[in-house]
């Protein structure tokens, strides 16, 4: 018996790496479809609801799409629509989604640096010590031990703070755990019925929650990365990944940029920030800078912002986190690259360069790339709600750029979306959880030589 199983684990694992060598972007599909399947039939029962009656299929699929995509987007309020085997449900489905995300593009990322050679440093390969794609259970040990050690933490920090608010100890438990996984995960979703409103000046709450958005964003690689530099003492900064380095310092100027801008453009917003005291205009204008990384919180009512707010969402939400990590979006090292080509080519200078690394050309091929599907993504989707649905260009924009980025944060109009839009925004999120990745790699792995090439000439630009 012993040897049949493992000849059969065996024969699985050898199966798995033939599938990430061979077709990264098919397995990184069929895995997601599959647990969205599952999720979506585990919602539809009577018992999934508080009213005891069956949720639509357009509602089901659309919730737990957000759930495994861990988005944030909902059609129904979660803690009142939903029992709590359907919350349970939702969460478990975080926490699945947010494994496979970081799980899956590490796989991927490993698989396409045996092709073409990308740099380790942008891998979560070299930082777990995995030399083979066989060692798949090794990293997949270390993502979850990492992953549920943080949630963990944001838990232990919530759960006195909910016992002192007055809520029961099991009670405390499930919330500090739900936020916990949530935030972790950059999931957005909320136990209860007003969410994070009633906290809204509670620092003790909020800044919790906002860390581990803001760390869950970075991206495992980051994260074991710094993990295992943090005993360096002396020059631990230097000694890190030029992916590290370029994650961090992008994501900082995103929060700072985002702060200061939300914060001008909301500050005497009656409806917003505006009848709020300092300390707790502070509190929400940091809050609302680190929610469109990806997170999907809010304590101030979003579709009460002005337009300027919200394109500033746009934009911010459209960059999303950092790569192989619970975010979405474009990433901030494709943003950063972008950047860095253009300060290169306004200098005139022939490399792009970063932290005394030079940045190789394939990797600016592939931003440009992902920069351009996303913007497409974008439009064509943006173009399809306006068409059934009868709400404006800035509504429809924030919320198609927040199912393609996973944010989770909305204007209050996907409630009342019907349900061929809600099918069309799942898809969506689908798409910009999985698409980016698969296509990504996809992309990376077609590295064709050509023994005879083309004369070059250089057409005009601008």
């Amino acid at each position: 018996m012993a040897t049949r199983w493992g000849s059969r684990a065996v024969m699985l694992r050898e199966w798995v790496d033939k599938t990430v060598r061979e077709y990264p972007a098919r397995l990184a599909m069929t895995v997601f479809a599959a647990v969205i399947t599952v999720f979506t039939l585990l919602l539809l029962p009577p018992w999934a609801t508080a009213s005891g009656r069956s949720a639509s299929f357009a509602d089901a699929l659309f919730t737990a799409t957000s759930a495994v995509c861990i988005t944030g987007l909902v059609t129904v309020d979660t803690g009142e629509y939903w029992s709590t085997y359907g919350r349970v449900v939702i969460i478990v489905g975080i926490k699945i989604g947010g494994l496979g995300v970081m799980t899956l593009a590490s796989l991927l990322g490993m698989a396409v640096s045996r092709r073409i050679g990308l740099t380790q440093r942008l891998l979560t390969a070299s930082e777990t010590k995995t030399s083979r794609l066989g060692e798949v259970g090794d990293l997949v040990r270390v993502i979850i031990i990492t992953s549920t050690s943080i949630e963990a933490t944001i838990a232990l920090f919530l759960f006195p703070r909910f016992l002192a608010l007055g809520e029961s100890v099991g009670q405390a438990a499930w919330h500090a755990a739900f936020f916990g996984i949530s935030a972790f995960n950059n999931a957005g979703f909320v136990p209860t019925a007003d969410g994070l409103v009633p906290y809204t000046s509670d620092w003790l709450v909020l800044v919790p929650v906002a860390l581990g958005v803001f760390i869950g964003a970075l991206g495992f690689p980051v994260i074991l990365n710094v993990l295992t530099h943090r005993r360096r003492r002396h020059h631990w900064v230097r000694s890190l990944s030029l992916h590290t380095k370029l994650t961090v310092t992008t994501s900082l100027a995103l929060l700072a940029g985002g702060a200061v801008l939300i914060g001008a453009l909301e500050w005497n917003n009656p409806r917003t920030l505006g009848e709020q005291d300092l300390p707790t205009r502070l509190l929400s204008t940091f809050f609302a800078a680190v929610m469109p990384r990806s997170g999907g919180f809010s304590t101030v009512d979003v579709g009460a912002m002005h337009d300027e707010t919200w394109l500033v969402h746009d934009a911010m939400m459209f960059v999303g986190g950092g790569s192989a990590s619970t975010a979405g979006g474009i990433k901030v090292t494709t943003l950063a690259v972008m950047l860095l080509a253009i300060l290169a080519e306004a200098r005139g200078d022939k490399d792009t360069e970063a932290f005394g690394r030079r940045i190789p050309r394939d990797t600016l091929r592939l931003s440009i790339a992902v920069v351009f599907i996303g913007a497409t993504a974008v439009l064509v989707s943006c173009i399809v709600l306006l068409q059934i649905t009868e709400f404006s260009l800035s509504q429809v924009l924030f919320e198609v750029i927040s199912a393609f980025a996973t944010v989770g944060l909305s204007t209050g109009i996907t409630p009342e979306l019907p349900d061929a839009a809600k099918i069309w925004l799942s898809a969506l999120m689908f798409m910009g959880r999985v698409g980016t990745i698969s296509i990504l790699s996809a992309l990376a792995l077609r590295d064709r030589r050509r023994i005879v090439r083309f004369p070059e000439e250089r057409p005009i630009i601008g």
